[in-house]
């Protein structure tokens, strides 16, 4: 069995540079920014080399479900050595979760597409009830665009009541961020929210700044299950009257090929969302 996965995994691999080549080749001015659960990143029994080709297909990641520093070095190592071009990552300052299991943020991007990556730390509660993983963030500058990215990962369990309760709360974090860098417009709110993006709960988000999702949960699935993929729990939020930047193009990067229950046990059980943005654009002249 494992010499027949690590086959898949070396086939998947060709056909992600592939699809890397052939994509986004013609998008080459533009960045793109993802976010991405990538399960445990950190145990040993992840496949870093198949995860690299995955994420190196971006510019920027939010990376949810980081376990240790260690693991991260080992991606940014991986995405070296296949990319051969210089990447850098932020990792939150503290792990966020319960007693039994914590976990880190992070970004990774490359290194020559970003002048500033800054981290802005973890959103402070006003009480220590409104997230099981307090969102992290981070002020990222591409040329003409900079911006705010601030990635989440929202409680599971088995009570629904608890994850609509956690989507309640995200407009206090999109506040909160907004008012530490002050006069920012551009502010980017991704990750794994376990619930769809257009469940009411997430009304206060989006009517308070005039935000949408992208990512339409009846289109698309972001979550896999052994059989398929299952959820619509990942999405990105932005202002899109602020965010001139966006170029209107986003996508869902499937790379499972259908083998869900290989990818689930050595990659993730997620998906990585994105969108496209215009680092170059000039919005003065675009506005006058």
């Amino acid at each position: 069995m494992k010499k027949i996965e690590n086959s898949f995994l070396f086939f998947l691999i060709l056909t992600i540079s592939m699809t890397i080549a052939i994509s986004y080749q013609i998008f080459a001015e533009n960045i793109t920014i993802a976010s991405f659960n990538v399960l445990r990143l950190g145990d040993n029994s992840k496949d870093y080399e198949t995860t690299a080709k995955v994420i190196s297909k971006f510019d920027l990641i939010g990376l949810e479900e980081v376990m240790n520093e260690k693991g991260l070095k080992k991606l940014k190592a991986k995405l070296e050595s296949n990319t051969k071009i210089k990447w850098d990552y932020i990792i939150s300052e503290k792990p966020v979760g319960s007693k039994d299991y914590k976990e880190y943020y992070a970004f990774i991007y490359k290194k020559d597409k970003f002048q500033v990556a800054t981290s802005l730390n973890t959103f402070k509660e006003s009480n220590k009830n409104m997230f099981i993983r307090e969102p992290f963030a981070a002020k990222f500058k591409s040329n003409n665009f900079d911006f705010i990215y601030i990635i989440c990962h929202s409680i599971f369990g088995d009570n629904e009541k608890n994850r609509i309760l956690e989507a309640s709360n995200y407009s206090k974090v999109y506040s909160y961020y907004s008012d530490i860098v002050p006069n920012e417009d551009d502010i980017i709110i991704a990750g794994d929210f376990n619930l769809p993006a257009n469940d009411m709960a997430f009304q206060s988000l989006i009517e308070q700044n005039n935000l949408s999702y992208i990512i339409n949960p009846n289109w698309f699935k972001t979550t896999l299950s052994d059989k398929g993929l299952s959820s619509s729990y990942d999405n990105i939020f932005i202002n899109r009257e602020k965010t001139l930047e966006y170029t209107g193009r986003y996508g869902v990067y499937n790379y499972t090929k259908n083998n869900y229950k290989i990818v689930r046990k050595w990659i993730s059980d997620h998906l990585p969302i994105f969108i496209e943005v215009d680092n170059i654009l000039d919005l003065d002249y675009k506005t006058s």
